[in-house]
Parts: C-alpha cells; structure tokens; sequence
C-alpha cells in the first residue's frame, strides 16, 4: 500500500489525512484543536510547540482510524495557514508566540512599509500590497516594538515550515507560503533581496525555497518516535493553505476555479501566466503546480456573516433545532428557499470586518438596504445569503477582468453542504457548479504533493484524477436571469454608502 500523510496546520486546529495513493479514497483523518490568544484587543498568536503537540496527537489518531502500518507510510506533506511569523533564535527555539494572520496589530507597519518601498515598488517586487494580515508588516513590528526579540531573532519560519523542522530537522519552505510573506519576488521565485534591504531585515532570516512537490527532507528518528511512524519517510514542500486546498481541489490547470463557502469566502483561479491586479482587488501567489500562478480573492465574511445571522436573527432556530436533533442551518436555509429571489428587495453587504477582496477597504462595513413593513426574517435571510454570493461573483468577475478564462467552477466550504445554497450559486454565477465530493481541502492537497514527491504520482497535474467530485448544479435560466439584474443593483449599494462608512 502507498499511504500518504496530509499534515494541515489550520488556525483552530491540525488535520492529519491519511490517504490511499494507490484506491484514491481517504483512509482516516483526525484533528487536534489549537487554543488562541488574544493578549491585546486585535491580537491574535498561539504557540507553535502547541501546533507540534496537535500534529503528533492528530497522526497517532489518524493512522488508528486508518488502520495502516507504519510501514505502510511512503510521503508526508504539509499545509498550513498563511501569513504567520514564526522568529526562531541561534537554537532553534522560540523567540515569541506566532502573531497570526488574523492579528490586525500592523497597520502602522503597513504604512511605513508602503511609504519605504514606495507603492509601485510593492507592485513591481512582490505583486501585493502591504496588509496587516501578512508577513512582512509583523517582522517591521518586531523590530519597532520588541527589539530584543529582534535581535534574539535568527531565522523566520511559517506555521508549516516550523512543523517541517520538527519533523525533518531541516529549515525550507516552498513557493506558495513564501508568496504570501509579501517578501518574496512572486514573478520570479526568488526572495525579494531588495525589499528585504529597504525593510533593515537580516538576509540571513530567509530559509532555502523548494517546489511544493519537491522533498525537503526526510522523517527523524525522534519525530517518528512521537508520531508512531518510521524514520526516513520523505516530507515534501507541501503548500499554503489555499494553494494545497486547490490541489485538493483538482484545480490544477487554468481554467478550473474552486470558490469556498466557509467562514471566509474565497474566490481562487489558476494562470499559466503571471497576473497582477494593479487595482490590488485580488491577490497574486505562486500555485504549488511547478510554473503556475494563482489569483486570489478573499473575502472576510462569508460563513462569519451566516453565523451572525443565526445568533442575532434566528435564536428561536437554535432551540428548535436543538429540541429536534436538527441543524440550525438547515432551517436557515429553507426560510430562504421559501424567499423570492431578490429577498422583497431587501440588499445587503456582508462586509461585517471590514473588506479585502474586492473592495480592499478596510473601513466597509456590513448594512442591509431596501427593508420595509412587509420584510420578513426568510427576506433578511436571503439578502445575506444572495449578497455573500454576489460578492463571491464580483471576486470572479475581476478575475475575468484580469484575462483568467473560468471553464468550471468548484464548490467547497461549509456551505457547499447546502442544495439551496448550491442553486443560488450556480443562478448568481450564472454556471454551472461542481460540488467536491470531499471536505478535505489543504490536508488532501498535502497528501497529494506528498505522493508525487513519494513517486506515486509522476507530476502535480496527474494526481487531478484522484479527486472525487459530487454533484454538478446547472443554473436555471430565469433565475439566473433574475439574478443578473439583482446583482447590477447590489452592485451599485457599495458605491452610494462608502462615504458614509468613512464619515464623509
């Protein structure tokens, strides 16, 4: 058998996967949670030793669901949430807690990032502007307000290359993550030396970049000791969290795009040829497919906003659905199925925490328009519901915008789990939608990297036939229809209340 480990670093917890290689199906999977802290208002770290503690709980686990031997193991790889500054001393251990890529501390640093490097320099070097979430802000943090810290510092990691040294010994990343540091030359696979000088950061910080595919090293015998495996099994480059989650996916090629409905809403779509944004509505990475790029939308709010709708708006819901051993969500959903399109002309933004993708306003705010004396709940329901899809299309709409051919589209995330929500994505997107036939995700994506570095998989591209796929939804044709005319509308609710939601 070639099994293949899937190891996810997530912000709430490690997934392990356990894959067959050879069947194509998931043999076991276990995740072990992660605790947060926020010693600040807007402050988000956690320990990466906790992460290693996850990993080896989450494996023993998995491997016990999976019924495998140790023997059976023939590649490792690695996923994990992006953006996180993990300072390492001379000794390898840990200077600080990991500042997370929620933690909003940064804007000062963004500012005097953009102001150093100067904004078309952003542009040129690194294809991304300077954000709070990303990488490079928290190391100008570092240096302006723990200075000490600082110069205990010898080398950055993120959350997946500390796990990789655990396991491995040996200090790497690969494209994908290093993308998203805002420090790397994405164009061009390569540290991007001259921000790294602008910024006053040590050269010497920077670890060796592989292929997401391409083996960085090899299990110890300690690390296999705490995980129950054998020593020698070879540990790919693995991938950031979404760019793994696309080969997951199957979204291996230009073309295939996966839209995620979960507690962010993200819009990602492949390119053969490196694209920027100059108007930065969308991200541009380096794909963990060898030559690859991908556009990123992001959005703050999606399954978040749902998730406010339930608590705020539907509190009877949660007693129902506790009383009838039912899913609150599903009774959500069939108040908006009950709704018309168009919610009784009820509108609303889901930008509940400001917005990245497509507004990059960090000052939008959520608000529902158009309600009247006739509104019911299942209109309220359904404008949120019909404005996180509208806002997912405009992320797609840019995309096209940028020259991104979308021949099909990929449903995953919490949401995909609903047929209303389905339908409602495939009216607004005006296409056809393929539901994954798994959640997996990233862990599935790291599996997969794992076996083309294991040689089960002879490149990245091949291991797309592996991916199971559920159903395909078509969009009706009236409603969609209906629809289009909807969302030139919404479109049009932004623009009229951004002066308000800045205090002009």
């Amino acid at each position: 058998m070639n099994a293949l480990l899937g190891i996810d670093v997530g912000t709430s917890g490690t997934k392990v996967l356990v894959w067959d290689g050879d069947d194509a199906v998931i043999l076991g999977e276990a995740t072990a949670e992660h605790t947060l802290q926020t010693p600040h208002p807007g402050w988000a770290e956690q320990s990466p030793d906790e992460w290693w503690g996850a990993t080896c709980e989450a494996t023993k686990r998995a491997l016990a669901v999976a019924k495998v031997s140790a023997a059976d193991v023939v590649g490792i790889g690695l996923s994990g949430q992006m953006h996180g500054s993990v300072f390492l001393d001379a000794s390898r251990e840990v200077v600080r807690p990991c500042i997370l890529w929620c933690d909003n501390r940064t804007a000062p640093e963004c500012d005097e990032i953009t102001q150093v490097a100067g904004k078309e320099n952003l542009h040129r070097w690194v294809a991304n502007p300077a954000l709070p979430g990303f990488t490079a802000p928290k190391a100008v943090w570092l240096r302006n307000h723990e200075p000490e810290n600082f110069r205990r510092t010898a080398t950055l990691v993120l959350p997946k290359d500390f796990i990789r040294l655990r396991l491995t010994g040996e200090m790497a990343t690969e494209v994908s993550d290093a993308a998203g540091t805002i420090l790397y030359d994405v164009e061009h696979r390569q540290w991007c030396d001259a921000l790294i000088e602008r910024l006053d950061l040590p050269r010497s910080w920077f670890v060796p970049v592989k292929g997401s595919e391409e083996v960085t090293g090899e299990l110890t015998g300690e690390a296999a000791a705490a995980l129950g495996l054998r020593a020698g099994i070879p540990v790919v480059g693995g991938g950031a969290d979404n760019a793994a989650g696309a080969v997951g996916c199957g979204i291996v090629r230009e073309g295939r795009v996966f839209v995620s409905l979960g507690s962010s809403g993200v819009v990602l779509t492949p390119c053969d040829t490196f694209r920027v944004d100059p108007d930065e509505r969308l991200h541009s990475f380096c794909a963990s497919v060898p030559g690859q790029w991908y556009l990123m939308g992001c959005m703050l709010t999606a399954g978040l906003a749902w998730r406010w709708a339930r608590d705020v708006l539907c509190p009877d819901l949660l007693g129902q659905a506790r009383a009838r051993g039912a899913d609150v969500y599903d009774l959500m959903m069939a108040e908006v199925d009950a709704a018309a399109p168009g919610a009784g002309g009820v509108n609303f933004l889901p930008h509940l925490q400001g917005e990245r993708s497509p507004l990059n306003d960090p000052r939008a705010s959520g608000a529902f328009a158009g309600i009247g004396l006739t509104s019911t709940r299942g209109d309220l329901l359904r404008a949120i519901a019909e404005g996180i899809t509208h806002n997912l299309r405009a992320c797609l709409d840019v995309a096209r915008d940028l020259g991104c051919p979308i021949e099909e589209i990929r449903l995953t995330g919490g949401g995909a789990n609903s047929p209303v929500w389905r339908q409602l994505c495939a009216d607004v997107f005006n296409a056809e939608i393929v539901v994954l036939g798994t959640a997996a995700g990233p862990a599935l994506g790291a599996a997969l990297l794992a076996g083309v570095g294991a040689g089960v998989y002879p490149d990245v591209p091949s291991t797309e036939a592996s991916v199971p796929t559920g159903e395909r939804v078509i969009p009706n044709p009236e409603s969609a229809s209906r629809h289009e005319e909807l969302y030139r509308r919404w479109r049009e609710l932004y623009p009229t209340l951004r002066p308000w939601m800045h205090g002009g």
